[in-house]
């Protein structure tokens, strides 16, 4: 948001006001109007939601009292049971969400595959609407290699982005464009579509290229198929992240099972995968729909075995790629076959077979099970790797999934953490990931970061010690495990209370679900987070994302937030709307002390410290925000300014 002179003095006022002194040092005592004395329990219904939700929405602390908060939790822990139509309906626009892998690349086609076509290594499909996207993206694919070739012959670097034009020709084609698309605008959203499909596929792409605002002109209307269609005339692997990562977003604001949802995300980020990573723009979609989300309160042995099979972890760490030294593949005698049945010579000596890769044995052990200082060696991490030499997949690039390749396998007894693993193919596999799920330093680690993420920082190690435990006598059964923390006092102690740090998703979210926005397009919210350098699926490094308050704390991050939270209070984010009548009802008080009021009682559940208070209280007369410039008595105040201050605030960016 660009911010007027006015508003960015009263921004800068605030940041460097003693207020932000409370924003990493854990929770403020003094609260304003609070009277909370212990976990009362209005108190208790506000920290459940705040951990255990992405943020409470307007009313929902007091449905989850009506409730009673105990029942509420057990409801939360069994989201099966929970409707979540309303999420459903905002969903049911994102086919590809519905779709597994070789059905994504089949109807959104990589550049392999378009690569294939071109060659004459396969054909078009036969339905209309497909060949029209393969079409396009073969008209691309050809354009980009003439330019490569031009380029190439006057001895000057190549670029593949979008075009290679110069701006005078880039302006034209737009115009051009335009022109093509004006007539369109006109039509029926149906009589619309076809006539995009009948254009050739370079005309077709330069109307889909459009500018956002006449784009989505172009889609209004349409089915969400033909909607999908047209964008992916222009990028067809667009459309697959996108969705993937619009709809991450509208489950956190809009999901009934939130509990679930933040245990997706969750192991989500502790079994990290990166969205930009060749074929993971693909397998993600998968990855978090029948991996991750349906484990996510089950036996922790399961998600292992789940994600160590899913080819998305297979793709990301290499482990696809990894062949035992002393295998039939690596030796040739798979090559010497192949010759005996084919008549194809057999490779040169020399020539790459590929090799033992050791990236996911130490991620398996380091990241995912034991922890750092678990008790393994380097010794075992080899072992690992060669026990899962052979889990790999079938033709990748085409959504292949995981299968096991008896050739690429390691032969031999292996020995893991004083385990001797005999001889035995895939099973091998299975018997190290049950070892490792059963060891007391795994349910240590994963409670310890079970505790960071809903209790603290530095959790108690009693609390971690009674989770352990429990972890290692219910087989490692998430939910009990979960029990075992939310029925401890330390969850629950008063010192916790908005203690913790959000990250920029918990911030983004919460600051959504409280206002009660309605989003009917996401994107431009994704594009936030990547600005507060958290992009969705974007965590490069198998550790994926902190969840502890230090990674997030610094002065560009609270500019950020400060910023996102006045452009959605002011109702400027695009795509979004804030309906004032679910925080004031039919009316917005004309005082702007009252409007002060009733918004830190629903924004804030009135945890609001004397600090945040008097500084905003302060400014309340400031033109901007009593709008008494205007010389009506009678016009009610800014409350945007207001409302966006208080999500801007200490106390709301913590949990």
């Amino acid at each position: 948001m660009k911010l007027n002179p006015r508003r960015a003095a009263l921004v800068l006022l605030f940041l460097g006001s003693s207020v932000f002194s409370q924003w990493a040092v854990g929770n403020n005592k003094d609260k304003h109007n609070s009277g909370a004395a212990g976990m009362e329990d209005r108190k208790r219904a506000v920290h459940a939601l705040n951990r255990l939700t992405f943020g409470p929405g307007p009313g929902d602390p007091e449905r989850v009292m009506a409730l009673g908060v105990d029942r509420w939790i057990q409801q939360q822990l069994h989201p099966e049971k929970i409707d979540d139509t309303a999420l459903e309906t905002r969903l049911a626009a994102y086919l590809s969400l519905r779709m597994n892998t070789r059905e994504l690349v089949e109807n959104f086609p990589p550049e392999p595959l378009i690569k294939a076509i071109a060659e004459g290594k396969q054909s078009l499909p036969s339905d209309r609407v497909r060949r029209a996207i393969y079409e396009a993206q073969l008209e691309r694919y050809e354009e980009k290699l003439e330019r490569k070739q031009e380029a190439q012959a006057n001895d000057r670097d190549f670029k593949t982005d979008s075009g290679g034009m110069n701006k005078a020709e880039s302006k034209q084609d737009r115009m051009i464009a335009d022109e093509k698309l004006q007539p369109l605008l006109t039509m029926s959203p149906d009589r619309r579509f076809q006539a995009v499909l009948a254009m050739p596929p370079d005309e077709q792409r330069d109307v889909a290229r459009q500018v956002k605002p006449e784009a989505d002109e172009l889609l209004a209307g349409m089915t969400p198929r033909q909607r999908e269609t047209l964008q992916a005339l222009r990028n067809p692997q667009q459309v697959v992240a996108d969705e993937l990562l619009e709809a991450k977003l509208l489950r956190a604001v809009y999901s009934e099972r939130q509990l679930q949802e933040v245990m997706t995300d969750f192991w989500f980020n502790h079994f990290n995968v990166f969205i930009g990573k060749g074929a993971d723009h693909y397998f993600l979609t998968s990855y978090e729909r029948d991996v991750i989300r349906p484990h996510a309160f089950g036996k922790f042995e399961d998600l292992l075995v789940a994600t160590a099979q899913s080819p998305a972890m297979l793709f990301y760490l290499d482990n696809w790629l990894s062949v035992g030294p002393n295998s039939d593949f690596a030796n040739g005698i798979y090559t010497r076959r192949k010759f005996r049945q084919t008549n194809r010579p057999p490779r040169q000596a020399g020539a790459k077979r590929g090799g033992l890769n050791e990236n996911y044995g130490r991620e398996l052990m380091e990241l995912h099970t034991l922890g750092v200082n678990g008790g393994y060696g380097q010794k075992d991490v080899t072992e690992v790797a060669r026990v899962f030499t052979g889990w790999t997949l079938k033709e990748p690039r085409q959504g292949g999934g995981f299968i096991f390749d008896e050739r690429k396998h390691d032969p031999g007894d292996k020995t893991v953490l004083g385990h001797r693993i005999k001889p035995g193919g895939e099973r091998e596999g299975w018997q190290v990931l049950h070892i490792l799920a059963h060891q007391p330093a795994t349910a240590k680690f994963i409670c310890t970061k079970l505790a960071v993420r809903f209790v603290s920082d530095d959790p108690p190690p009693d609390l971690v010690n009674r989770m352990a435990t429990t972890f290692l006598r219910k087989d490692g059964d998430i939910r009990e495990v979960l029990k075992t923390m939310l029925d401890s006092p330390e969850f629950w102690a008063d010192e916790e209370y908005r203690a913790k740090v959000k990250t920029p998703l918990e911030f983004v979210a919460s600051s959504l679900r409280a206002t009660g926005a309605d989003v009917n397009d996401p994107m431009p919210i994704v594009r936030r987070l990547q600005d507060m350098g958290m992009p969705l699926y974007g965590a490069q490094p198998p550790t994926g994302y902190s969840m502890k308050s230090d990674a997030w704390v610094n002065s560009s991050a609270l500019l950020a937030r400060m910023n996102f939270a006045l452009t959605l209070a002011a109702g400027k984010l695009k795509g979004t709307l804030v309906d004032r009548g679910r925080l004031f009802g039919p009316e917005i008080p004309p005082d702007p002390e009252q409007a002060l009021a009733v918004l830190e009682k629903s924004l804030l559940a009135q945890d609001v410290s004397k600090q945040t208070h008097d500084v905003i209280a302060a400014r309340l007369q400031d033109p901007d925000i009593s709008q008494r410039k205007y010389d009506d008595p009678a016009r009610p105040p800014n409350v945007g300014v207001i409302e966006g201050l208080l999500l801007g605030s200490p106390e709301f960016q913590r949990r």
